[in-house]
């Protein structure tokens, strides 16, 4: 019996030595993985706990940014800026990938995204296009009838971002746009990347702040030096305050606290989360809430018979009096196989990403 229980003791003190070792080299594993030097063109962000969704002071918040409340992430990198031109064509160029927005329109899939009757438009409308902002408007009638900026134009893509006479030489730091969420998961597959879920990219956005409203603090008046926003009468007149009167080269205002460009303004960009108008509300935070990854499905009012997924940031388009977009709780949702001339995406890695690369 006594030997019997020498040889418990022994195994046990075994045992604890093994877990220990296993523990050292998991600690040790996790000093190295922390020693990772920045991807060329990304930023590290700290794991952190903090308030996601509309901010007590924000006077512009909107229902579905509500009710506010804390998420923990772990650390990752993200991109500095948006996709360039530069870095989309590529990848492009080592995969002869061909964009959303530039393929033949199948009406057999689009037809399920539309009320049930909608009658097939005819061929010549059925073209490969996506949709651009319409700089010729001199007067609107109803603010709720957002087709009276958005036009819809044949030829449209990330190559000919204003239609099929209109280049992108000359532009090769300018964020890449008329990109679907299908083109942003192929660039991320491509590049060893993947897009952020909407907590992240908050996370990335504040930087080093707490619970601000924007990217540098709560100061709204100082909105045209930090962001490409629209300035004068939406969508009428651009009075061009911050320097550019629509999109705008990467870099083009000053970064966060850590480093990051354009969190706000010139492009909405892509995540990994579904949208739902009242995810924030039907949301169980009577437990942490560990590294979110969004509502498990979409919803959304304007637009039932679509899947979409949540955009954020903001764009050069907008403004006050319409959308706000320019803080970092604002969000909308797009659909999967949507694109225009005033949205485009970055992408994120996590350490175990990056150690398996």
């Amino acid at each position: 019996m006594k030997k019997n229980i020498v040889f418990y003791l022994k195994c046990i003190s075994l045992l604890l030595l093994f877990i220990g070792c296993k523990k050292e080299i998991k600690n040790q594993s996790l000093k190295n993985n922390a020693q990772i030097k920045p991807p060329k063109g990304m930023v590290w962000v700290a794991g952190k706990t903090f308030l996601k969704g509309a901010k007590a002071t924000d006077t512009y918040a909107m229902p579905r940014e509500k009710p506010s409340h804390m998420v923990t992430v772990d650390g990752f990198f993200i991109d500095a800026t948006e996709i360039t031109n530069t870095q989309f064509k590529a990848f492009v160029d080592a995969t002869n990938y061909i964009t959303i927005a530039e393929r033949k329109i199948d009406w057999n899939v689009m037809k399920n995204q539309v009320p049930e009757g909608t009658p097939k438009p005819h061929d010549s409308i059925l073209q490969p296009g996506s949709l651009i902002f319409n700089k010729k408007v001199n007067a609107v009638v109803s603010m709720d009838n957002y087709m009276q900026w958005w036009t819809w134009k044949i030829g449209a893509n990330w190559k000919h971002p204003s239609g099929p006479t209109s280049t992108i030489e000359g532009k090769d730091n300018f964020p890449v746009v008329h990109i679907a969420l299908e083109d942003a998961l192929a660039y991320c597959k491509w590049a060893n990347r993947r897009l952020p879920t909407e907590a992240e990219w908050e996370a990335a956005a504040l930087g080093n702040n707490k619970n601000t409203i924007y990217t540098w603090g709560n100061d709204e008046s100082i909105l045209n030096a930090n962001a490409n926003t629209w300035q004068g009468v939406f969508p009428v007149k651009n009075e061009s305050k911050d320097g550019f009167e629509f999109i705008s080269p990467v870099k083009s205002y000053p970064p966060n606290s850590i480093g990051i460009y354009d969190m706000l303004g010139n492009v909405w960009e892509l995540t990994s989360d579904l949208f739902h108008v009242n995810y924030y509300k039907e949301l169980n935070t009577s437990s942490p809430i560990l590294n979110p990854k969004g509502a498990k499905k979409s919803y959304s009012p304007s637009n039932p018979y679509q899947v979409e997924y949540v955009m954020k940031g903001g764009s050069f388009l907008c403004h006050a009096s319409y959308c706000a977009s320019f803080r970092i709780s604002a969000k909308m949702g797009v659909a999967v196989d949507s694109g225009s001339d005033h949205m485009g995406f970055r992408t994120v890695a996590s350490l175990e990403m990056i150690s398996k690369n």
